[in-house]
């Protein structure tokens, strides 16, 4: 049986969105609904001198009264640059630096008039590519005419023009939609739920739950792919 996310970009999200996208054959990067301000699509966190450490792409004039996809981000070669030397500075003594950079600045390098939609979607596009990660990718904004449609009716509109009837959820999407209505609608959703996964990281407290990146770049495709993506299960 088929199975179908749908979830909103975010810019190098962490193990859990890799890990619905492995549980998926259809990955549909919801970008045409509303900006968060102070969410994840254009944060994330690192791991910098054994703490956690907020990074943040600028945007112009973000606001929750427009959709991701209408959001440019800010064309700063300046800001970039800094970002960039952040990531080296946090990690340029892990394991896995040289093979995991490229991906990174070749996300941070955009093209002016780029949007967090697409940089957000290059970030886990590129990541996948790096792991060998082969799914169908969408953006909603190009494939699906319905946004007259809300919340729950949507992504079950989205199901069926898809002509899947498995979809899988975050964890946080109990509280918020219930097996009952969408079964109601022919859609069987279950909700996937991570497993706390350690690794080593530079021999200090394991800070869990960082951006994608910090998975990275202690553990090989191999470890991820075998030991690390499969770390989750479904409720």
């Amino acid at each position: 049986m088929m199975s179908i996310v749908i979830m909103q970009p975010y810019v190098f999200p962490y193990i859990g969105y890799f890990q619905l996208i492995q549980a998926a054959d259809v990955f549909v990067f919801y970008d045409d609904v509303n900006y968060i301000n102070k969410g994840w699509i254009n944060r994330n966190r690192i791991l910098l001198n054994g703490k956690d450490q907020l990074f943040t792409i600028p945007c112009k004039e973000a606001s929750q009264n427009k959709l991701i996809k209408d959001i440019e981000v800010l064309h700063d070669e300046k800001g970039g640059q800094k970002l960039l030397a952040t990531m080296q500075v946090a990690y340029k003594k892990a394991p896995f630096y040289n093979e995991v950079y490229p991906v990174i600045e070749q996300t941070i390098r955009i093209k002016e008039g780029a949007t967090i939609a697409d940089l957000s979607i290059n970030s886990v596009v590129n990541i996948c590519q790096y792991l060998g990660l082969k799914k169908v990718f969408k953006r909603s904004s190009e494939e699906y005419s319905n946004r007259e449609l809300k919340k729950a009716d949507r992504l079950i509109d989205i199901c069926h023009k898809e002509g899947i009837v498995h979809y899988i959820n975050a964890s946080g999407g109990r509280e918020i939609y219930t097996k009952e209505y969408y079964k109601e609608q022919g859609i069987d959703i279950d909700f996937l739920m991570p497993e706390k996964v350690e690794y080593t990281q530079f021999g200090n407290e394991f800070v869990p739950w960082l951006s994608m990146i910090d998975v990275l770049m202690f553990n090989s495709v191999e470890e991820i792919k075998e030991r690390i993506l499969p770390s989750y299960k479904f409720e």
